[in-house]
């Protein structure tokens, strides 16, 4: 231990450019990972919300929310722990009264009962009350300006919704979410409301055990299925997953190599010290104990710099901090750092002082 920091104390620019490189790295993978998690979390944020265990389809809509429709009379033939309502659509939104060249958002509006156990909860403003009326998620506050009380106007549609409250992690495919009524859904996607048992919707939410329901007409899919068949979202998940795996990779042989040329650099030091009479083990130990301390202190500045440039990203980037994905790859990072380091104990060991000092 002694001689370990001895030397980092002796030779700090050397050691510096170490811990810079390992910084830099360090700092890359985590970013590379907050970015992916984040943007794989945009897909599914909504559905996680509702805690629930399964979906029910229609059966030929190939699992997917979107293609699925059912008409709302088999609500009430669907026995479970407890049911909601859900009918989705896609939509693109502008505020009414702002200029054609500003942003237009694209949205999916979530038609869904407020007494329903899906309803999020509200964190500003007030739930909806009737067809003209939704709450959002707050990203279109904080990315578009969208206030309580603005109107959006759908493209192509005199149809308006009256902004009434906000609530968080509420984001589909990307897209963020506008919560609305039943009969507000119909309008968007039909153009006219529908108060009969053919009334169409896409979904049915439940939670915990389900007893009984048309079979013939539906399918059961579990809330884990129905998210990895989330259109690109699979592709999305194995993409950047294979990215961050080779990068973690590349970064241990890079890691490991440099430490086994700093260690190959002192020879000729290791020799002298041998032929004093100080033993293999204890320098081997000197050497694992300064890498550790190198990676441990290049991992911890690559972690900070990336916590604190999250900090600053503005909200359209999606990164997410995900502390226990960091923590795997920084312990990985270590890992193979202190096995470079034990690779290269082998030469220390087979040192000739003789042959070394000569």
């Amino acid at each position: 231990m002694f001689l370990a920091f001895n030397e980092i104390r002796h030779s700090k620019f050397r050691y510096a450019l170490i811990i810079g490189v390992m910084f830099l790295i360090a700092y890359l993978v985590f970013f590379l990972t907050g970015l992916a998690y984040g943007l794989a979390q945009e897909n599914r944020v909504a559905v996680d919300q509702w805690d629930a265990d399964a979906i029910l389809l229609s059966n030929d809509s190939n699992n997917n929310l979107g293609m699925s429709m059912i008409p709302i009379k088999d609500f009430d033939e669907v026995e479970a722990s407890e049911k909601a309502v859900l009918a989705q659509t896609p939509g693109v939104v502008q505020k009414v009264g702002a200029k054609k060249s500003d942003d237009k958002i694209s949205v999916s509006f979530f038609g869904i009962r407020s007494d329903e156990f899906i309803m999020p909860e509200v964190v500003e403003g007030e739930a909806f009350e009737n067809n003209d009326e939704g709450i959002a998620d707050i990203s279109i506050k904080e990315e578009y300006g969208i206030e309580l009380g603005d109107e959006l106007k759908l493209s192509g549609q005199e149809k308006t919704i009256k902004i009434v409250g906000f609530v968080e992690n509420a984001k589909f495919s990307v897209s963020p979410v506008i919560y609305t009524t039943i009969g507000a859904y119909q309008e968007i996607r039909f153009e006219k409301t529908d108060d009969s048992p053919d009334a169409r919707i896409n979904g049915m939410v439940v939670r915990g055990d389900v007893t009984a329901y048309p079979e013939d007409d539906l399918d059961k899919i579990e809330i884990s299925q129905f998210i990895s068949e989330l259109p690109g979202y699979n592709a999305q998940v194995l993409t950047f997953g294979f990215m961050i795996g080779f990068l973690i990779v590349i970064a241990a042989i890079v890691i490991g190599i440099f430490i086994y040329v700093l260690t190959m650099q002192k020879v000729s030091i290791f020799g002298v010290m041998k032929a004093q009479g100080i033993s293999s083990g204890y320098i081997a130990s000197s050497v694992i104990v300064q890498t550790f301390l190198l990676a441990i202190i290049g991992v911890g500045l690559g972690f900070i710099g990336t916590y604190g440039t999250a900090l600053f990203l503005p909200t359209a980037v999606p990164f997410q901090s995900n502390f226990a994905f960091f923590g795997i790859i920084g312990l990985l990072m270590v890992f193979f750092a202190l096995f470079g380091a034990v690779f290269s104990v082998k030469t220390i060991v087979k040192i000739d002082p003789l042959k070394a000092i000569g």
